[in-house]
């Protein structure tokens, strides 16, 4: 880790440097860190738009899709002029005009059985930003099993939720299994509050700012569950499950090749 802070740098990050919580050292340390953000949606956008901010050195943007009209509601980094473009280019032009430090890395893809190990290699965190249950549960296989946390967050109307997965518990001990499809309404067909999902991102980059900096206590074995419509926030206990498959006492999932992950019953974002 270099310390090798230039004036620009230093000008960029100085609240962040006078902070005895992150100083110099803790700055740099996010400069060398790499964070994988699957979805520049709801959820991704304000996690990419505060990672990059944080000078969180390299970005990778994992989306195959396009920006549409609707998405301008709640999708902040995209712009009326990027609709019908792939929402990785329009995330990573934004990300260069925020901030210059920042190397971005783009897989226009969807994430799936065959790639995910490839894409999550290499980086220090994931941040599920997706909006459906089949990709939820292959972040949390493959990131589990490569020993990578993993910020989920998810939202519906005016609820939303996160939580931090470093080990056991594990999302599979939080859901066993995905509702039937058809069971939650994705948001196309039920809607979501606008700045719900700004919230909810907003607090995944948070978590991940903390365990890059090794700072603070993250939401590990907690689900933060927020409702907008009260402005409440509680805090429900996850508790490790002995039987699960994947970080339990005999996992029966030893690599995603093990994992079912079909279906497409989404909680959008």
């Amino acid at each position: 880790m270099s310390l090798n802070l230039d004036a620009e740098q230093l000008d960029r990050y100085s609240r962040h440097i006078i902070m005895d919580d992150v100083g110099p050292e803790g700055q740099a340390a996010l400069l060398d860190s790499s964070v994988l953000v699957v979805g520049a949606g709801g959820l991704g956008s304000p996690a990419l738009q505060y990672l990059a901010a944080a000078g969180v050195g390299t970005i990778g943007i994992a989306d195959d899709d396009e920006v549409e009209l609707s998405n301008l509601q709640r999708q902040v980094i995209h712009g009326n002029d990027d609709v019908g473009r792939p929402k990785v280019d329009s995330a990573r032009e934004f990300i260069a005009r925020l901030n210059p430090d920042i190397a971005v890395e783009t897989y226009e893809t969807r994430v799936s059985q065959a790639n995910v190990d490839e894409l999550i290699d290499g980086y220090d965190v994931v941040v599920d930003a997706s909006d459906n249950f089949p990709t939820r549960f292959l972040l949390n296989d493959a990131c589990m099993l490569a020993d990578i946390p993993l910020s989920h967050g998810a939202v519906y109307r005016f609820e939303g939720q996160a939580t931090t997965l470093t080990g056991s518990p594990c999302y599979r001990c939080l859901f066993p299994e995905a509702p039937p499809e058809g069971a939650v309404p994705d948001c196309a067909t039920a809607g979501v509050l606008g700045v719900v999902p700004g919230t909810i991102g907003a607090i995944q980059a948070t978590e991940v700012v903390k365990l890059l900096l090794e700072e603070g206590e993250p939401l590990d074995g907690r689900l933060l569950a927020y409702d907008a419509r009260d402005m409440a926030m509680e805090f429900v206990p996850i508790a490790p499950n002995p039987e699960c498959p994947v970080c339990g006492d005999e996992p029966a999932i030893e690599s995603v090749a093990d994992g079912e992950y079909s279906g497409a019953c989404t909680l959008g974002d």
